[in-house]
């Protein structure tokens, strides 16, 4: 399938470095800002001009009186202490959820760490990290101790460096740094308890193919086989039979991926394999208890628009290392999660198209193909975390929202379109600090069938009755 070129947006002196390239962890927002720009020149002015604006139909599909959604709710929990999104959530050993960096309401890199505690359903601070990160990457180590690497901080310059949590103290230390800075790039723990990490943007504002190995006992960092594409904003998934899959993402040349490769720890190469059907970024990737990998939505252009939203879905199988469609989401989505539950099933949640952030949420069925909606968030909201709980919930912590544009004393001047909005300054960055838990509809217990009887079958006895003693009879005189 042939590449899509994306076109490189224009630069906002406030917001771009390195001398107009643009830094992947903003460019999503600078693109949403540019694109929201747009559409309030084409509505505001006519408004302003006393002419009425053209109503811009909804790309967004809703529930209707019709739809009936799976079972599964949310519920609000606890807020966390600040802000955030871009950030890190680890499910640690005790049950307990890491949330770590981050960019808050000012725009500055986080050094903060949050614990949440499902009995309690409130969060605390833990360790502060050494070095304040946006779109870094967390991995649990066998050892139960949590390694980030890379990321951007305040200044949005690429970070090389990588460090330690130890739950036990609740404190951070710095381990070996990467070869290189990255961001963006994928972090994957393999079953010999090595972490692998490849691509991402680097330090030299590229995006890069180079790949390395994080061994905990020795933390230190050695090179492996480089991808045969170079790649950011991917998705790396361990397959069971400890090979990982890299998918999709995009190059320095803003080109969104279609192809896909194997890394095998075995020999430390990777293979290239059959394409997607889609190009995509911002997509997910879901392992499934068949072995199959599930890729959902994304998008393949540079203007967020509904058009370049994507709805599809699709799934790799590593027998035949070929890529199927499956059934597409209800809606198109962008930067949304996906968790798959005890179940069986996948939960995506939230996520954004165009500016409007979603609150829907849906299962896909594996034994159907199909997706259905299920309970909404109470909070819509993208680039926030979904971590599956030990008792089965899911915590959905943090991210973005948006807020509505307004027009003082001319409240049926509003722009038509479907949905909320940002203010127009501030390009799309509004972190929440609200979390919220979502619980599966519960499995029913399947009713035992009677085995029918096949052949010669035994007749079923029947119950003897009772016996009653018989009296004894009285001797004669």
């Amino acid at each position: 399938m042939p590449q899509k070129r994306i076109d490189v947006p224009p630069c906002f002196p406030a917001n771009c470095l390195y001398g107009g390239r643009i830094n992947p962890v903003i460019r999503a927002h600078i693109s949403r800002c540019l694109y929201l720009i747009l559409l309030v020149a084409v509505c505001v002015i006519p408004f302003a001009l006393g002419q009425r604006a053209t109503t811009k139909q909804s790309a967004v599909a809703t529930l209707s009186a019709g739809d009936d959604p799976a079972g599964g709710t949310w519920s609000v929990t606890g807020s966390l202490n600040t802000a955030r999104n871009l950030h890190t959530a680890t499910l640690l050993p005790n049950g307990t959820v890491l949330v770590a960096g981050g960019i808050d309401t000012d725009l500055n890199a986080l050094d903060s760490a949050e614990l949440y505690g499902p009995a309690s359903g409130t969060w605390t601070f833990t360790g502060s990290l050494n070095t304040a990160r946006i779109g870094h990457r967390a991995t649990l180590l066998p050892n139960g101790m949590v390694l980030v690497t890379g990321g951007d901080d305040t200044g949005l310059h690429v970070l090389d460096s990588a460090e330690l949590y130890d739950p036990a103290s609740g404190t951070w230390t710095v381990t070996d740094s990467l070869s290189i800075g990255r961001s963006g790039h994928s972090a994957t723990l393999l079953s010999n308890g090595m972490v692998l990490v490849a691509g991402g943007f680097d330090s030299d504002l590229n995006v890069s193919a180079s790949a390395e190995l994080y061994d905990p006992a020795s933390g230190t960092w050695t090179a492996t086989g480089s991808l045969n594409s170079a790649r950011d904003a991917h998705t790396a998934t361990l397959l069971p039979n400890g090979m990982v899959l890299a998918a999709g993402g995009f190059d320095s040349s803003f080109v969104a991926f279609a192809n896909a490769e194997l890394y095998d720890p075995a020999s430390g190469t990777w293979t290239a394999i059959g394409n997607l059907n889609n190009a995509r970024v911002g997509h997910t990737a879901t392992l499934l208890p068949n072995g199959m990998v599930l890729v959902s939505a994304g998008h393949d252009g540079p203007s967020f628009t509904p058009s370049d939203v994507l709805s599809s879905a699709e799934l790799y199988d590593p027998a035949s290392g070929t890529w199927t469609a499956t059934g597409n989401l209800n809606n198109a989505r962008d930067a949304h999660t996906a968790t798959l539950l005890p179940n069986g099933m996948v939960l995506v949640s939230g996520g954004i198209i165009g500016f409007n952030a979603f609150a829907s949420a849906e299962l896909y069925d594996p034994a159907s193909g199909t997706w259905s909606f299920t309970g909404s968030l109470n909070t819509a909201r993208f680039d926030h975390t979904a971590t599956l709980l030990t008792n089965g919930m899911v915590l959905v912590a943090a991210g973005e929202s948006s807020k509505d544009v307004s027009f003082p004393g001319h409240p049926d001047r509003a722009p038509s379109w479907s949905g909320s909005v940002p203010d127009a300054g501030c390009c799309f960055i509004f972190p929440v600090a609200s979390a919220e838990l979502y619980t599966p509809e519960p499995t029913p217990t399947p009713t035992p069938t009677p085995t029918p009887c096949t052949g010669r079958c035994s007749p079923t006895p029947r119950p003897r009755s009772t016996p009653h003693p018989r009296p004894t009879p009285l001797p004669r005189p």
